[in-house]
């Protein structure tokens, strides 16, 4: 399938899976897509997802970035659903070490450039790693932030080229809690410390009442996403 056929074909599925299940898109898009992949962060959207790809496609894969910089409770849950589930997360890594990084760009580069330390130690696996799929698999939600108030279920990734699929873009919070609960799905206990959006222990702190759900993200910083979603 070439750009063109592509194109045409997510115009038309973008209206059609408009009004579809969470479980519908991922579906369609795993049959349509098989080299597909799905990435992981281990919050509260993306353990659904877990639990629903290994209902509908458990061998599809699932790809999680590991920044050196994860809370122990992200990687509590990554572990556990590991176990639960029976998967082999793939692994991704950035080029350089955290040592490597403060060498060539001074200590604790997350205070200094956010930006920059993002670029090193997430987007660049990711492109990495996309750049062997066709399409892949998000958790985001159009609530979540105006940045990402117009995402469609179906779009192309004009940034990493290929195919992508937001199956939940629009589910409310309410929809995520609700099916963690009625599903038993494990999710990272920092969601009940008042952490609505996980990233990196060094960017990411509790949100207060009455705040931006993504507060918590590089306060201090007018800063509001990593780098890997447009």
């Amino acid at each position: 399938m070439n750009l063109l056929e592509k194109e045409q074909l997510i115009a038309e599925q973008a209206v059609k899976l408009e009004n579809a299940s969470a479980q519908e898109v991922i579906a369609w898009a795993v049959e349509t897509f098989p080299n597909i992949t799905f990435a992981c962060s281990f919050g509260a959207e993306d353990v659904v997802l877990v639990d629903m790809l290994q209902k509908i496609s458990p061998k599809t894969d699932i790809f999680y970035l590991d920044t050196d910089y994860h809370f122990k409770e992200t990687y509590l849950t990554r572990d556990t659903l590991a176990e639960k589930y029976e998967i082999d997360f793939v692994r991704v890594s950035p080029l350089l070490t955290p040592e490597e990084q403060a060498e060539l760009h001074g200590a604790e580069l997350w205070n200094s450039d956010p930006t920059a330390c993002c670029n090193i130690r997430k987007v660049e696996p990711l492109t990495r790693i996309l750049s062997k799929y066709e399409a892949w698999i998000t958790g985001i939600r159009r609530d979540q932030a105006p940045t990402r108030a117009n995402a469609k279920k179906i779009e192309y990734d004009v940034k990493f080229g290929l195919v992508k699929f937001n199956p939940i873009a629009d589910w409310t919070s309410d929809d995520v809690w609700n099916y963690i609960r009625e599903n038993e799905v494990f999710y990272n206990p920092l969601h009940d410390q008042n952490y609505p959006s996980i990233g990196c222990e060094q960017c990411t702190r509790q949100v207060m009442p009455g705040e931006d759900p993504r507060a918590g993200r590089w306060s201090g910083f007018e800063k509001t996403e990593c780098g890997l979603h447009k």
